[in-house]
Order: structure tokens, then C-alpha cells, then sequence
């Protein structure tokens, strides 16, 4: 799911939203904490906390709190509340924090867009003062590496060392929650910080029939989404639609010239050995998180002798790349080895 701040500061033009976050969970939950939706009223734009008769009441919630631009905290639990014995009970606990005003923090949400389109990963702090359900008061801040720190003097030290924390942490799953109230204070005081990072980089070596549908299910699965061909009548924004940055070049020389880190993935499905193999070549032991060759278990056999004698690749690090690329799954169709491909991605970057 691409990340629902990055599509705020577009949607808040001209439209009242509210943004429901899954601030706590206890037991078995639809969704895990920090999932996020984004709500008008019409209903939901983008995102989910778990569908359902959940999401349909956060949803009714939301549209409420639009018109009054209030925010609150709401529990909802998954086994009791009567409303729920119709549907699928997961038998948890969820808690949601809805913000009915997020236009309020929209310097943030450019902020947290600027950032990531610059690829530099931040955590995004909430705080939430108040006893009341629906008379919440919301402040946002972006945190960032370099960024100078913008948060409430109060709460400044405790926050930072915390945020500090999770920057070299560098985990999505990450989310926080902190109770800052005072002693003797009435008001409760909640911080809650979620890591937010730059979309793994997908890079595909081939812009042919593989090449164009696993770009698409990059996509969903919010890759940034690199095509490189050296086929200009294929390497276009026509064919490969879904494409954030297509590179028409040499496949071999433009893989050597970009940068590879360990949230990088790269794909080969070229149109023929030679260019596998100078697509492969500057890609073994590059750091990259995921290096993949399409091919047949013969190919890749004469791929492999060929690399290890011409001292291009050690064993190890000939082990390292998937090779056959893909989940088995008795694929035949393009659609069908795209999605063995990306079953693989999913499976690496989650494992």
C-alpha cells in the first residue's frame, strides 16, 4: 500500500478529510498498529484499518468528526461489542485514533513528502493532549537526519532520544506509543512515533512481457519502480505505465552506474543470455537486498560455471542470487511468473 501521508497534501485541496490511525492492539486484529485510512465524506479515499464492520463504524465515526473538525480516541472491542457478532470476530482489541482536521497539519505532510521523495526516512510524531473521547487536541512533527528539532520544549528530550532511536533502527514496524503526562497533571498527555521510510527501490533489467506486468505489481506493492532497456520502443512510458523511472540505455552499463543498498531489488528478465549476463555481472555482491535471473535450470547451470570461472562470482555469492527468479508455482503465463516474482520480493523484503 503506497503511504497514505504522501496522497494528504493532494487530497486536502478543496475536500474536508479525517485520517484514522490503529494506534493499539491487543489479540488477534485485522490490522496492526499504525495502519492508516483516509476518510471524506463519501467514505474512504485510500487506505484501510481492517474493513469490515470496524472500518464501517470508524468510517461513520470519521464522517462525524469532519463536520465538527473535532479528533478523538476510540476502543472497539472485537469479542463484546454486540455489533460486531455478525462478522468475522478476530476476538481483539483495537484502538483508533481519528483525526478530524488533518488540513491543520499539512506543512508536516509536505514535510514527510518532500523527504521521502529525496529518499531520506523520518519519523513522524504525534502528540494527543486530553481526556475527553472526542476533544482530542493533535500536534504533528516530522523528524528527520539533520532536520532541527521542532518538537515541544516539554517533551523535547525524552522524544528526540527516542527518535533517535528509531532512525537508526530503520524498521516500518516500528510504531510507538508513550505516555507524556505529567505527575499531577490532569490532562493526558499520548506521543506516538512511526518510522516512515522511502519505498524499497525496484530495479527490472527487460522491458518486455515480464518486465511490463511485474512493473505493475511493483507498483501495488509500493516499490519505487525502475525499467531499464536499451529499446526505446519498448523502455517508454506507453509500455511500462506503471513505471516511476524508466532508463534507456546499455542494461549492463546503466545496472553498473546505479547506486544499490540493501533496500534495493533487482530483477533480470532480458530478452536474451548475453544481456542477463551483463545485467547480472555489476550486480553480484553489491549489497543489494534481492538480486533475481530468469532462465532455465540449464541456463542458469552454464550462467553459473561461466561466472565462477571467469572469477566474476564465488560460490557464495553465486548462491545469493535467486535463479531460477520466482516462487515455484507451475507458472506458464507472463501474469503468472510476474506474480511468482513478486511473491518472491514480497517474501524477502518481509522476511
Amino acid at each position: 500500500m503506497n503511504n497514505i501521508y504522501l496522497l494528504i497534501p493532494d487530497k486536502i485541496a478543496g475536500s474536508s478529510l479525517a485520517l484514522a490511525t490503529v494506534i493499539e492492539t491487543q489479540g488477534s486484529t485485522p490490522r496492526k498498529h499504525g495502519s492508516s485510512a483516509l476518510f471524506d465524506s463519501s467514505g474512504l479515499l485510500a487506505g484501510t484499518i481492517g474493513g469490515g464492520i470496524l472500518e464501517g463504524k470508524v468510517q461513520q465515526l470519521a464522517q462525524k468528526l469532519i463536520k465538527t473538525k473535532e479528533s478523538g480516541i476510540f476502543h472497539f472491542n472485537l469479542d463484546y461489542d454486540i455489533s460486531f457478532r455478525q462478522d468475522a470476530i478476530c476476538g481483539g482489541e483495537v484502538t483508533v485514533l481519528i483525526d478530524g482536521s488533518p488540513d491543520d497539519h499539512n506543512v508536516v505532510f509536505d514535510q514527510i513528502k518532500r523527504s521521502l521523495h529525496n529518499r531520506i526516512p523520518g519519523v513522524l510524531v504525534t502528540i494527543v493532549t486530553g481526556t475527553e473521547e472526542t476533544s482530542k487536541k493533535i500536534s504533528r512533527h516530522w523528524m528527520s537526519s539533520g532536520k532541527k528539532n521542532n518538537l515541544p520544549e516539554q517533551y523535547s528530550d525524552i522524544l528526540s532520544l527516542e527518535v533517535e532511536k528509531l532512525l537508526s533502527a530503520s524498521s516500518p514496524d516500528d510504531f510507538k506509543k508513550y505516555d507524556l503526562t505529567m505527575k499531577g497533571e490532569e490532562k493526558g498527555v499520548l506521543a506516538f512515533l512511526e518510522p516512515l521510510l522511502p519505498p524499497s527501490q525496484l530495479i527490472i533489467a527487460g522491458a518486455g512481457h515480464i518486465g511490463r506486468a511485474l512493473s505493475h505489481l511493483g507498483k501495488l506493492l509500493d516499490f519505487e519502480v525502475t525499467v531499464i532497456d536499451d529499446r526505446s520502443e519498448f523502455a517508454n512510458k506507453t509500455n511500462i505505465p506503471d513505471a516511476d523511472h524508466i532508463i534507456v540505455d546499455d542494461i549492463g552499463n546503466a545496472l553498473h552506474g546505479l547506486k544499490k543498498k540493501t533496500d534495493t531489488y533487482i530483477v533480470i528478465v532480458t530478452r536474451g543470455h548475453d544481456d542477463d549476463a551483463k545485467a547480472l555481472k555489476p550486480c553480484i555482491n553489491s549489497g543489494a537486498a534481492y538480486v533475481g535471473m530468469i532462465g532455465s535450470k540449464k541456463k542458469i547451470s552454464k550462467m553459473h560455471r561461466y561466472f565462477v570461472e571467469s572469477g566474476w562470482a564465488t560460490e557464495e555469492q553465486w548462491s545469493a542470487v535467486h535463479a531460477p527468479v520466482g516462487i515455484d508455482i507451475n507458472s506458464k503465463t507472463v501474469e503468472e511468473i510476474a506474480v511468482s516474482i513478486a511473491a518472491q520480493l514480497i517474501l524477502v523484503r518481509n522476511g
